[in-house]
């Protein structure tokens, strides 16, 4: 599929309700466990999309779209929301995303993307130029990666007690 701002919008849009339909109201055993040392749950999870929503998509988007000479990007924190969640619970976590990703839709539909400005640039710290077109289409996978690894977190609760059916159950085995 080649890159659409209104397709990206489909998924990004939805996704905190798939995160909260998915988490809400279920037994801590579920949402506190993670997959072994140095790995996330999936509070971790959705305190990291919001920071990302915070400091990262909407804002590498304006300033790839602005009239800065400076089209470096920040270093983006993978772990601040280690620090940015303490204190909170997963509900306020969820209603917080919630809240920033409608922000971050109406701000990215305000800036009345063209097909032109797709392929304007920015400065990444790791990769060099990418484009306006590639970090959109990154912040649609991102998402989706984060509901794959939320799901696995999950799934890997019952690891052991899926007996000899985990052959057949690639989300164990990865």
């Amino acid at each position: 599929m080649n890159f659409s701002l209104d397709k990206s919008i489909e998924i990004l849009e939805r996704t905190p309700a798939v995160i909260a339909a998915l988490t809400t109201g279920l037994s801590p055993e579920w949402t506190d466990s993670n997959e072994g040392a140095d790995t996330w749950n999936v509070f971790d999870v959705v305190g990291h999309l919001v920071h990302g929503d915070r400091t990262d998509w909407i804002v590498r988007a304006e300033l790839i779209l602005s009239d800065s000479d400076n089209k470096a990007f920040s270093q983006f924190d993978r772990f601040a929301q280690f620090e940015n969640s303490k204190g909170k619970t997963l509900l306020q976590l969820l209603d917080e995303f919630k809240t920033v990703r409608t922000a971050s839709i109406d701000r990215l539909r305000k800036l009345q993307i063209t097909g032109d400005d797709l392929a304007k640039t920015g400065l990444h710290p790791t990769f060099g130029r990418v484009s306006l077109s590639q970090l959109l289409s990154t912040w649609v996978v991102h998402d989706l990666d984060h509901i794959a690894q939320i799901s696995r977190i999950m799934a890997k609760q019952y690891k052991e007690q899926t007996g000899p059916w985990i052959e057949f159950l690639k989300i164990l085995r990865q």
